[in-house]
């Protein structure tokens, strides 16, 4: 695999996407093995944003590989005072084997990637979250088994969440479909590569304002908070904006009988979410979440490994 960083599940083939999920299996299940994986190595994680699992999933990543990990919020470096992006990837390249960021502006990662001599993750954006999607695909073939022709729907605001699970799908082999409010449609220039991915791969994508539409017959259903991190101004105006529009057991009862739920929390039990969906058996969220831990770590292998 010949890719320096890991910036959109876009920029990799399928071939290369399950190479990763490969990894990440054999890691779950032989932990012991990869120990020194990294052994020596350090990883750079710069927050604008807060997190939970992110941050956990990387730093205990990091230290089951044998490496270290470093916190670097905005207040504890000169990026959050004004200081150029290339510098600070510059110099950063002098003294890590690698840096994930956490930011609000796509910008600011792939900025990091141009002037960095690392490897540089993308630990999400506001365009994109390429990590926790790749986990939610890895745990949609860990329950699924094969998902070629298998179909992912996905009910919300059309947000980074969206956008990478547009882009993993034909990696994977499934048809996606993302169901939003007017107004609150994906990118469209994100659904054009998407698409195009997708007549590649034989697969559909579908961008539409019908919930029914969307879950109708789908092998997974997934959902995401109506107001992410960075929109609290709008949270009262998008509450109003997706009434109707919660995955309750009425939209679950439209999906395959054995679909699975997933959701890359937090989640807000009574507002995107119902509760008897959240906590049904039909639920995988907590598997999912421990998944971000076994496919980042072979995200890092794969592109630290041989540093």
């Amino acid at each position: 695999m010949r890719h320096k960083d890991f910036i959109e599940i876009h920029d990799y083939s399928a071939d290369e996407v399950r190479e990763i999920f490969e990894i990440a299996r054999d890691m779950k299940s032989n932990p012991k093995k990869y120990r020194g994986a990294l052994e020596g190595q350090t990883l750079a994680m710069i927050f604008e944003k807060s997190s939970t699992r992110t941050r956990v999933s990387f730093e205990v990543g990091m230290y089951q590989l044998g490496g270290h990990a470093l916190f670097l919020s905005a207040r504890d470096i000169q990026l959050g005072r004004g200081e150029p992006i290339v510098d600070t990837a510059r110099v950063l390249s002098r003294y890590v084997d690698a840096i994930m960021a956490r930011t609000f502006a796509h910008k600011t990662v792939t900025d990091l990637a141009e002037y960095a001599t690392v490897p540089v993750i993308n630990g999400l954006t506001d365009l994109s979250h390429p990590c926790q999607v790749m986990a939610d695909y890895f745990t949609a073939w860990e329950k699924l088994g094969d998902l070629t022709g298998r179909k992912l729907a996905y009910i919300g605001d059309g947000n980074n969440m969206a956008h990478s699970l547009l882009f993993g799908a034909p990696k994977v082999g499934m048809h996606v479909a993302v169901a939003t409010p007017a107004g609150y449609a994906p990118d469209p220039t994100i659904v054009g590569l998407a698409t195009a991915d997708a007549d590649s791969a034989g697969t559909k994508v579908v961008v539409t304002t019908s919930i029914d539409e969307a879950v109708r017959d789908a092998d997974v259903v997934e959902t995401d908070v109506w107001a992410s991190m960075g929109q609290e101004e709008e949270a009262e105006k998008r509450r109003r904006d997706f009434e109707g529009w919660q995955v309750d057991r009425r939209v679950m009862s439209l999906a395959k009988k054995n679909a699975i739920f997933m959701h890359c929390l937090p989640a807000h039990r009574g507002e995107e979410v119902a509760a008897e969906v959240i906590d049904s058996p039909q639920s995988v969220i907590y598997d999912e979440a421990e998944n971000r831990l076994h496919v980042q770590k072979a995200i890092l292998v794969t592109l630290m490994g041989n540093r």
